[in-house]
């Protein structure tokens, strides 16, 4: 298997999957296409919330920034990870990464969600559930901070590859523990460390920082959800020389 070699290699699925990410960044950002409400990832108990964007979540991003940093861990460490296991392998854990990382947030969100329901009045809920998504299309929001919270759980939506790209990186980390990353372009870090202190601070911001815009668990989930793929992998390889 021969990918081509060297800084800019490119093989196929990472190939594949630059290319789609780009263009539906073109879609959204210059041709002006409105694809949050189907490709984007919504809570379970939301009316736009569909099992499929568990996968097409991860094709749109939030902005320039959001898909060069991403796109180009995907350059970095999936071309590698694509290289060693081969197409069909990178492909399912790539997807399988993203898929989990959607998972864990929507696990996560409905906790907050449950907590919130407890302390609000059944009126008020089915308000939310009714409406909700409308109001917020509209550009407006409720005034009372139960119902707005509650409104924003359910239908604010998701988008990114970073969940996907989290796993990537856990996988770099431990097949090359001892390889050097260079943080920010300019610090010097083991990858193994490096990948130690982003899974802990994730998590430190997925509990300290609930109100922000960025999804840590869902970063945590590819991560988790990549590590079970590994192990599980090889536990298979082990087994069969049993």
């Amino acid at each position: 298997m021969n990918f081509g070699r060297g800084f800019f290699a490119f093989p196929p699925v990472v190939k594949y999957l630059l290319i789609i990410n780009g263009a539906m960044f073109v879609l959204v950002y210059l041709a002006g296409l409105n694809l949050l409400p189907q490709f984007a990832i919504y809570s379970f108990k939301s009316d736009l919330f569909k099992p499929y964007q568990l996968i097409t979540h991860m094709f749109l991003h939030g902005g320039f920034a959001h898909l060069f940093f991403n796109m180009f861990a995907l350059w970095m460490f999936g071309r590698v990870l694509e290289q060693i296991w081969g197409s069909q392998r990178f492909f399912i854990y790539y997807f399988v990464c993203g898929a989990g990382a959607a998972i864990l947030h929507l696990f996560v969100m409905q906790i907050e969600i449950n907590s919130l329901i407890k302390i609000m009045n059944p009126e008020s809920i089915n308000t939310v559930m009714a409406e909700g998504s409308q109001v917020l299309k509209m550009g407006k929001n409720y005034i009372d901070p139960q119902m707005r919270d509650l409104n924003l759980l359910l239908n604010t939506p998701t988008v990114g590859a970073s969940g996907a790209v989290y796993g990537l990186l856990l996988a770099y980390g431990m097949l090359f523990p001892n390889s050097v990353i260079y943080l920010y372009l300019a610090i010097p870090i083991k990858a193994k460390y490096f990948v130690m202190i982003f899974a802990a601070l994730e998590l430190y911001l997925g509990f300290t920082r609930t109100g922000s815009n960025i999804a840590h668990f869902a970063h945590l989930g590819g991560m988790l959800f990549g590590l079970i793929m590994i192990l599980m992998w090889k536990k298979n390889q082990f087994n069969r020389w049993k």
